[in-house]
């Protein structure tokens, strides 16, 4: 074995990679993004001088109340930076504190409690000034009825905190996402705190074996497309994204009206993101991207299905995750359950006969992707016994050995190894 220098991230620090002796390791990381110099400033500045919105303390003066969503613990948002100056700014305006809500985005995932909330707000202060509540999608009674959309039928139930706010601001990490093309803006709000009907309409078959609802892609993605006219639904609602590099430090934060201002986002960060790779590879070394998105299998799959345009078929794909949560949720886990008894193509017919998918089941479904191309190897330090089966992959105790094998069955030396894992997204450009 080779000492390459190569690590994965993996947990909160990094997984050493040791290739084979005659491994040729192509190495896809996104392009360096500079650091912003002064992030407080530049947030300030942000909230005076905002995309296709007047100034932040224009915008709160003369409402009575505010709501402002932030995304849950699976997403590294510096919400320390800028939730309190956002929260003076809306003082300062004349909207008193206990009219100020900060809301969890959790979609169908789990409440961030405790500790966890504390270290997902990022500031002491805000915590005791503010109201913080979590959303719970399967709270009928916490959400309010808009009827549905008109392009493809999705009932449409929010949570009734933040409609009704006179002031609505949507938070969050602009980053590549599998189904819905990107993180950020409209998605905090649908499936962030929708209710679980709405979630598992646009979470079925009918929208997740559609070609175009993948990583990067906004043009025609019907999940993006159902978020937007949501959002129309609503009326006024501005937002403010952030986009973070490798150390998860801010490079980039936009404000204002939440379809720009997301765009803007999506426009800095697209070029870095996107990294075109001249040939396919046998071997492709990934990870889950570490911490947070590392803390379950569930949120792994993310990391097996953005590497798929460079992957040969018939290829391996081997992936890092710490899994320090473990599987997932029960829905989840029984959906793996099904996949591993069924096989993939009687589980994908299932999906496909209904048009309300079960909670969590479409992640099993986009484990399908890399199923249908190659050979899937997970290495893991916080799964065991029957979790270990149902992720339905091979599991692996070393890395090193994995890549040997895979070099020795296809006869190809390169291997592809992307440290950050879904936060990169390789396209073939050959």
């Amino acid at each position: 074995m080779s000492d390459s220098g190569i690590s994965l991230s993996f947990g909160r620090g990094h997984l050493p990679l040791r290739l084979p002796k005659g491994a040729e390791a192509i190495l896809i990381r996104k392009r360096t993004l500079q650091k912003l110099p002064d992030p407080h400033a530049t947030i300030a500045g942000v909230l005076r001088e905002p995309i296709a919105a007047a100034p932040l303390s224009e915008l709160a003066r003369g409402r009575k109340s505010a709501c402002i969503l932030i995304c849950d613990i699976t997403r590294p948002v510096p919400n320390g930076l800028f939730l309190r100056p956002m929260i003076e700014t809306i003082v300062a305006s004349g909207i008193p504190l206990d009219a100020i809500s900060v809301l969890v985005a959790t979609g169908l995932h789990r409440p961030n409690l405790g500790e966890e909330l504390a270290e997902l707000v990022g500031d002491p202060w805000v915590l005791e000034n503010v109201r913080v509540e979590n959303h719970y999608a399967r709270d009928e009674a916490a959400c309010v009825d808009l009827g549905f959309t008109r392009t493809r039928h999705t009932p449409v139930r929010l949570n009734r905190l933040f409609v009704e706010a006179d002031l609505r601001i949507a938070t969050g990490l602009v980053e590549p996402h599998f189904m819905a093309g990107w993180s950020g803006g409209r998605k905090v709000i649908a499936p962030g705190v929708a209710f679980h009907e709405t979630i598992r309409t646009f979470h079925s078959a009918r929208f997740m074996e559609d070609p175009l609802a993948v990583q990067c892609n906004l043009i025609g993605n019907p999940l993006h497309e159902e978020q937007l006219e949501i959002v129309r639904m609503l009326g006024e609602i501005y937002a403010l994204n952030t986009v973070i590099d490798e150390d998860r430090d801010l490079v980039c934060v936009t404000f204002g009206e939440i379809i720009a201002s997301h765009q803007a986002a999506v426009d800095f960060v697209s070029e870095a993101t996107h990294v075109p790779v001249e040939r396919r590879f046998s071997t492709v070394v990934t990870s889950s991207a570490g911490y947070p998105l590392d803390k379950t299998y569930y949120q792994t799959i993310k990391g097996m299905v953005t590497p798929l345009d460079i992957l040969k078929p018939g290829g391996t794909l081997i992936i890092a995750s710490e899994c320090s949560e473990g599987f997932g949720s029960t829905e989840f886990r029984e959906a793996q359950a099904r996949l591993v008894e069924l096989g993939p193509e009687r589980f994908l017919a299932t999906l496909k006969a209904k048009s309300l998918a079960e909670i969590d089941e479409w992640q099993t479904e986009m484990q399908l992707k890399p199923m249908r191309l190659g050979k899937i190897e997970l290495f893991t330090t916080g799964l065991a016994g029957e979790d270990r089966r149902l992720t339905g992959v091979e599991m692996i105790e070393d890395l090193s050995r994995a890549v040997e094998r895979s070099i020795a069955a296809s006869g190809d030396t390169a291997v592809a190894v992307i440290p950050e894992g879904p936060y990169v997204v390789p396209r073939y450009a050959g």
